[in-house]
């Protein structure tokens, strides 16, 4: 038995997993929106006491740097500390990870329909592979083939900075430069990069905000909003807003790609693509992809896919402490 915790700064999912055979089982799975608790500890503590479990083996991926065992998760206002986290709750062994290399351990363990192709491509069975992820901020990671296997790797690509393509997407630089100073492409390529996206295009006269629009962007997450009435049609300047976050999306997973030389595979994982995936599929997002000047073929043939299994985190994180030493 392993508790695994996937730790974002929207949610804080936490599960109790049983080791079969190769892959995890979920034995009991529960969220908990992380802004209500005050810590990690917090939620744990009420876990594992609902479900009256004593658990001596734990790993948590964190939505943030890992250092000398301790997280501060990027979009929250917490410390996870994992020598704390053992003494509080007596575990034998606390492992810490980051939350796309949970993911990333988690791929081994999904099968075809757990995925949507945006690609095929033509993989390299040795080649290295990827997976970048838009949530609330945005994750990325890679897989080294090692000879026999590919070994997860964390990144704070995210925080990368943001590098505009064209006329359009300069100004949305220049735009947020002031409120950010910093631009990342997590300021464009999250749930609250979305809307960044959408004011960028209102306040600079690209798009007229509906008064109902307004309205439901106040009582409702705004990013939520803008994207359901981008797919429904009902907001041109939503659907303006969504069609760019999607290019530029191809344009840093295209940059990932290049960067890990990710010829085995591209991932897309968080919890913005699966509901996204007509427009992935549209060809918006493979052309920002593969538009990398001489490497348009090296991208043409990096199959790319998004992860439909929200449960991936967990399970790697499950795969991932059980094989800590």
């Amino acid at each position: 038995m392993i508790l695994a915790g996937d730790i974002g700064g929207t949610n804080t999912r936490l599960a109790l997993l049983e080791m079969e055979d190769k892959w995890p089982r979920v034995i009991v799975e529960q969220t908990f929106p992380s802004r209500e608790h005050k810590s990690l500890d917090e939620i744990v503590r009420q876990f594992l006491g609902e479900h009256g479990l004593t658990i001596k083996r734990a790993c948590f991926g964190v939505a943030g740097p890992i250092r000398n065992r301790r997280s501060k998760p990027s979009n929250l206002p917490w410390v996870v500390d994992a020598d704390q986290l053992a003494t509080l709750f007596g575990f034998d062994a606390v492992t810490l990870v980051n939350d796309l290399e949970a993911n990333a351990f988690g791929l081994v363990a999904l099968e075809a329909k757990d995925f949507a192709v945006l690609n095929e491509g033509a993989p390299e069975s040795e080649g290295n592979t990827a997976i970048i992820s838009a949530g609330t901020g945005l994750g990325e990671a890679g897989l080294h083939f090692e000879g026999k296997m590919r070994r997860p790797f964390a990144s704070e690509g995210g925080h990368a900075d943001f590098a505009p393509r064209n006329e359009l997407e300069i100004e949305l630089l220049r735009y947020l430069i002031p409120q950010f100073h910093h631009v990342s492409y997590e300021r464009v390529l999250s749930g609250p990069g979305l809307l960044n996206i959408y004011t960028f295009l209102r306040d600079t006269g690209r798009g007229e905000e509906a008064a109902w629009l307004a309205d439901e962007m106040q009582e409702a997450d705004p990013s939520a909003v803008i994207t359901r009435a981008a797919l429904e049609g009902k907001s041109e300047l939503c659907m303006r807003a969504l069609d760019l976050f999607v290019s530029i999306y191809g344009a840093e997973a295209g940059n990932l790609a290049l960067k890990v030389n990710a010829t085995g595979g591209v991932f897309l994982g968080g919890g913005i693509a699966p509901r996204i995936i007509d427009k992935l599929k549209s060809p918006a997002f493979m052309e920002a992809f593969t538009a990398k000047g001489r490497m348009r073929p090296l991208l043409e043939a990096v199959p790319v896919r998004v992860i439909l299994n929200d449960m991936t985190a967990l399970v790697g994180a499950a795969l991932c402490g059980s094989s800590a030493r």
